[in-house]
């Protein structure tokens, strides 16, 4: 693997769109592409921003959405028989259900004193529980990753994946100029440190984006329009007097001159992701409510997406 390097803010002109899309589990990136592939068959194409920022399952859709049609990747979704809520390899390469981390994360949290206290307490915990591990879980999902996106490149357009450093705690922002794979960033980014190992790189080791911030919308400062797809609708794990929550980046955005406008889930959707919004089941019926608003927000949308 080539030598990493990161930065927690972009060093690029970033241009006048932005579209930021958030974490939300395997249901969260189904409900992406479809909000995407509604508004696209509608006319207003989101996928020719300038710049695209993509946590956790927004960043698997950023992948996949600078690499193919959202027409086809909805598609996709809707035609594949979702495979079973099955077992997933732990840390000690012992199978596992599928983790809801919702309870585990709400603990850390709890305990912390700052939101940087809690990213390294996350990387410590994520760290423990792969110690001992036999070394080809991560291997395991950096192929499963890897299978998902329709290309190993990346875009010629500006995407930033962000992740965490599970050994520090500090967050870090991959891009076409970091020397890592998409897939690696991609990887890094939905590594939840629960569900299965932090995935290395170099001899780092990263977790979830999300742990910085859930949409990390704050990375699109100096554009003029930014676009917000959030899975979750701005709830976050975070604690509300840390300030990290959706409404507080847009204040940021708003301060700086930009005008932003945010979609989250509605009650069809929400109904569709169920309980458990990694349950890859829960994906076609994501994908149709994601579809659906897509189309009704296309026409309010396109004055502001020009």
């Amino acid at each position: 693997m080539n030598t990493t390097s990161s930065h927690s803010e972009p060093t690029r002109p970033l241009g006048r769109r932005a579209l930021v899309l958030g974490g939300g589990g395997s249901a969260g990136n189904a409900w992406l592409i479809g909000v995407v592939a509604g508004l696209f068959e509608a006319g207003v194409d989101v996928t020719a921003a300038d710049l695209i920022i993509g946590t956790s399952a927004g960043a698997t859709a950023a992948a996949q959405l600078t690499a193919a049609s959202p027409t086809d990747l909805l598609a996709q979704i809707l035609s594949s028989p979702p495979p079973p809520l099955r077992a997933m390899a732990g840390a000690r390469g012992a199978s596992t259900p599928p983790v809801n981390n919702a309870d585990l994360v709400s603990g850390i949290s709890a305990a912390a004193s700052s939101a940087a206290d809690m990213r390294r307490r996350m990387g410590a915990a994520a760290l423990e529980r792969a110690a001992g591990g036999d070394g080809t879980a991560q291997e395991r999902w950096l192929a499963t990753v890897a299978s998902r996106l329709p290309s190993q490149d990346w875009p010629e357009q500006w995407v930033l994946i962000t992740a965490v450093d599970a050994g520090t705690g500090e967050p870090v922002v991959f891009d076409r100029d970091s020397g890592v794979g998409l897939a690696e960033a991609v990887a890094a980014s939905t590594s939840n440190g629960f569900g299965g190992p932090p995935l290395r790189i170099d001899g780092r080791d990263y977790i979830d984006g999300g742990y910085r911030r859930n949409e990390n919308a704050d990375l699109a400062a100096g554009c003029d329009r930014v676009l917000v797809l959030s899975p979750f609708g701005g709830r976050s794990l975070h604690r509300p007097e840390w300030g990290l929550g959706l409404s507080a980046q847009v204040e940021e955005l708003q301060a700086g001159g930009s005008r932003v406008e945010v979609i989250g889930p509605d009650a069809d959707a929400l109904e569709a992701f169920g309980d458990n919004m990694m349950n890859p089941a829960a994906r076609p019926g994501a994908a149709r409510s994601g579809h659906a608003q897509g189309l009704r927000a296309a026409e309010a949308l396109s004055r502001f997406w020009g």
